[in-house]
């Protein structure tokens, strides 16, 4: 059975993560330990809360060495949420904060102008191109379970999978060869979450051969 690893940054839903994929049928570990990462087949990466203490949770824990050479083996990584955002060269949630700087782009707040309640919170749909592995038996418009008040600007439109409308269109799932990333949360997201889980925890994995 593969290794499926949920990296514990110190912050973030890891249980009820963990629950949903056991549920699915396989068995993941919790850790923060450098060397399990780095023994992984699959990595989640959940966050919630702000991100200069999740990305410090990493730093802590020296995890971010230990992600960037899994990463390089070829074998994917799936962040959720502020996981996500932690993919990116910077957030400006409470002053700026570097990210771990695997995709070109920053995490920016929700502007006043939208007029709608920030944070964003609850159900609302995804769309996105059904090309997309991660969104495989999915169908564009599906409602998933959102709560954040702040989102990721890539500054490569060819590294967003998917968007949702909040005043504007604003990116809620990214990829980049084997790295993911999801805004909402699918642990909370019933069926159609449990598919994206299911759909990242199946597709098959292209490692790079080493020398």
């Amino acid at each position: 059975m593969e290794n499926i690893l949920i990296v514990n940054a110190g912050t973030g839903n890891l249980k009820s993560v963990a629950n949903t994929i056991t549920k699915l049928g396989f068995d993941p570990r919790i850790s923060s330990s450098p060397k399990d990462v780095l023994k992984a087949d699959r990595i989640i990466l959940p966050g919630v809360g702000a991100f200069g203490e999740f990305m410090a949770g990493l730093e802590n824990n020296n995890l971010i060495p230990a992600l960037k050479t899994f990463l390089n083996s070829g074998k994917p990584l799936l962040g959720i949420c502020v996981g996500m955002q932690a993919l990116f060269e910077l957030s400006e949630e409470m002053g700026q904060y570097p990210g771990i700087n695997l995709l070109p782009g920053k995490v920016t707040r929700f502007p006043d102008s939208i007029q709608l309640k920030i944070p964003h919170t609850g159900w609302n749909q995804l769309f996105f191109d059904q090309n997309q592995s991660l969104f495989y038996g999915i169908a564009p418009g599906s409602y998933v379970y959102f709560n954040h008040t702040y989102y990721c600007l890539p500054d490569k439109a060819e590294n967003i999978t998917a968007t949702t409308q909040y005043g504007f269109d604003f990116c809620s799932a990214v990829q980049s060869n084997n790295i993911y990333g999801v805004q909402f949360h699918p642990e909370k997201s019933q069926k159609i979450g449990k598919q994206i889980l299911n759909n990242f925890l199946t597709m098959p994995i292209y490692q790079k051969e080493t020398k």
